[in-house]
């Protein structure tokens, strides 16, 4: 159960329609995991700086269990979400930013219960 959340000092209309859903799809595949299971968040016009300068910038959130919890896993899943958000967002590399958090079962709240026990 991904999470991917897109914050940017982009305005909202220098987002392409449609954005949450291409990332959700192509999320999903580079984690491997099913697009009906990724959750994704995108929060334009935001007040940030990146390397100290207030440029065009995004900062990106990945949490997934079991498979963000490596250099190796992490270079492979960077490599393609750059190439896909450096697209979308017509950003250059070293304008965005992302962050790999690895979550256990137990961090999830999912029915009622927590992942663990799905």
């Amino acid at each position: 159960m991904p999470y991917i959340e897109l914050d940017t000092n982009l305005p909202a209309d220098r987002i392409p329609a449609g954005l949450e859903k291409r990332l959700c799809v192509a999320a999903a595949a580079t984690l491997g995991k099913p697009a009906d299971r990724t959750n994704v968040t995108v929060r334009p016009g935001l007040s940030m700086a990146l390397g100290g300068s207030t440029e065009p910038c995004a900062q990106v959130v990945v949490s997934s269990i079991g498979v963000v919890g490596t250099a190796e896993q992490n270079r492979g899943h960077s490599a393609r979400l750059f190439e896909f958000l450096t697209k979308e967002l017509a950003l250059g590399q070293d304008r965005i930013l992302i962050r790999f958090l690895p979550l256990e079962p137990w961090q999830i709240g999912k029915n009622g219960t927590v992942m663990t026990f799905l």
